[in-house]
């Protein structure tokens, strides 16, 4: 399946992420398609499971589109799941009500360890076919956000067999057996990699990586088995499609600590977690990178002056946006599944007004 190719109506999420001029501050919020939307909930329910909605082209394209009709929002991102990946390495990827994501076959034998492969991306054809047909139905309307999850965020899962609360399954391999670890984060990073860059040729105008549990590695074991690894993806990413350039995002949950090092690898933007001070951010990387964030997702369980509020705040921290800065505003983290639509409007229609005026003051 191939995308139709329509000039944009909107570039400010790109222009942001290039850190070039914009009229206002773009946002887009993580998890923007999702449970809080009752429209989502109505397909999720007649696709029957959520790898049947995420699997189904005509599907995942309704459910990504559902949030612009809504909210007024600068960027569009792929309905889909961060564990396609090691799913399509025969992990067998399965959703338990109430408990997340659970693999069938998790790594926890040297020889199934050293047996894994880089999956064929044919196995996730129906990923590539949504991302045509998204851009597609956009028709230029705002940019389409392609995504991966980090080498790392994906071993824990691989490794662990789901979630954990203590990450003492993958640390005590990290620990004891280093090099079983490292030969996974290969090759999940060639594997992410591939994936993106396959998000790319489908029509993904930018992409993001999300290294959701980067944050609960000790100073050093990040840099060695998360960054040193999202490195290598971003090395390996096409930087353009059709001349035009494609930025990419890297966000660790938690990783504060570690801006400088993480706005070195080569990326176009950092995305920050709702601990770090933006203005201090902005002081930190000068025109190394732009910025993505970082409202606390729970402040939208707020009324909708206080709301306004914190969303002036954030920006009021960034601080007027100057050449060779950017920001992207967004969460620190996924919007939660009980957050109410309406508040979710207060905040974008908010971004767009502050972000205005700061331009103009």
């Amino acid at each position: 399946m191939s995308y139709k190719i329509t000039p944009l109506k909107n570039d400010t999420f790109l222009r942001a992420l290039m850190r070039q001029p914009t009229e206002h501050t773009p946002v887009w919020l993580m998890r923007q398609a999702g449970r809080y939307l009752p429209e989502y909930r109505a397909v999720r329910q007649k696709a029957g499971s959520f790898m049947g909605l995420a699997k189904n082209t005509d599907y995942a394209t309704e459910v990504t589109i559902q949030p612009l009709d809504r909210f007024k929002l600068d960027a569009a991102i792929l309905f889909s799941d961060i564990l396609t990946v090691p799913d399509a390495m025969g992990l067998g990827l399965h959703f338990e009500d109430g408990e997340g994501p659970k693999f069938e076959r998790p790594l926890r034998d040297e020889k199934d360890i050293l047996a894994l492969q880089v999956p064929d991306m044919a196995n996730l054809q129906y990923v590539f076919d949504a991302v045509s047909q998204i851009r597609t139905t956009l028709d230029g309307r705002v940019p389409l956000i392609g995504f991966s999850g980090s080498p790392w965020t994906l071993a824990c899962y691989m490794v662990k067999g789901g979630g954990s609360k203590d990450y003492r399954t993958i640390k005590s391999m990290l620990y004891g057996r280093p090099d079983l670890m490292h030969h996974i984060l290969r090759i999940n990073a060639q594997a992410v990699a591939q994936y993106l860059n396959a998000q790319i040729d489908a029509g993904a105008q930018a992409v993001m990586i999300f290294d959701s549990w980067g944050g609960v590695l000790a100073d050093g074991a990040y840099q060695t088995f998360s960054l040193d690894y999202m490195r290598e993806v971003v090395r390996l990413l096409k930087k353009e499609k059709d001349g035009v350039k494609i930025p990419s995002v890297v966000f660790t949950k938690g990783g504060g600590l570690w801006l400088d090092e993480i706005a070195d690898i080569g990326a176009d933007a950092v995305g920050l977690d709702w601990t770090v001070n933006l203005g201090k951010a902005r002081a930190q990387v000068g025109h190394k990178v732009a910025l993505q964030g970082n409202l606390d997702p729970m402040a939208l369980f707020s009324n909708p002056e206080q709301i306004r509020a914190e969303v002036k705040h954030t920006l009021d921290s960034f601080g007027k946006p100057a050449e060779g800065s950017g920001h992207v505003f967004n969460l620190g983290h996924g919007i939660s599944q009980f957050t109410s639509p309406e508040s979710v409007e207060v905040l974008v229609n908010a971004v767009h007004e502050f972000s205005q005026q700061i331009r103009k003051s």
